[in-house]
């Protein structure tokens, strides 16, 4: 008698550990919305990214005043050019958008240390790679369920 309660429990729990499993079509919609939604945040960032890298390749005038004026080498664009197409292509790629925001995380936050240091604006220029982080990490929470594990909002 014991050993067929034993059983029956464990049916019951693994039949109730499979039911909760399993996701509903609405949780899949949620998802899919989530996902979608968040693929779209991205973009305004990505788009950003990858238009300033190209522009910093060709090397135009505008290019060339802004490096002067924040007091960098215009030698250093093209290195500057290729760490951020790096750390983009990083958060591009599904494996390793995680480690890519990380990345852009620092890249942005030695442009924010770039404008503090030559005294530019708070809210226009300071604040502006903030602004690009956030659309970043909210567009990869809402599409990376490892990045909603790992860190639950509630």
């Amino acid at each position: 008698m014991s050993q067929s309660n034993a059983t029956a429990t464990t049916t019951t729990r693994s039949h109730v550990m499979s039911t909760l499993a399993l996701p509903t079509r609405e949780t899949k919609s949620v998802r899919l919305s989530a996902t979608n939604i968040g693929r779209g945040i991205s973009a305004f960032p990505v788009l950003f990214l990858a238009f300033d890298t190209v522009v910093k390749f060709t090397g135009i005038a505008p290019v060339v005043d802004s490096m002067n004026q924040l007091g960098w080498p215009l030698s250093a664009t093209v290195g500057i050019a290729v760490l951020e197409a790096i750390c983009l292509a990083a958060y591009l790629i599904p494996r390793t958008s995680v480690l890519g925001a990380i990345l852009l995380t620092g890249y942005l936050g030695g442009a924010i240390a770039t404008h503090v240091r030559v005294g530019n604006p708070l809210f226009s220029h300071v604040l502006f790679p903030v602004y690009v982080a956030l659309l970043l990490w909210g567009g990869l929470y809402l599409r990376e369920a490892r990045l909603r594990a790992l860190v639950p909002l509630r």
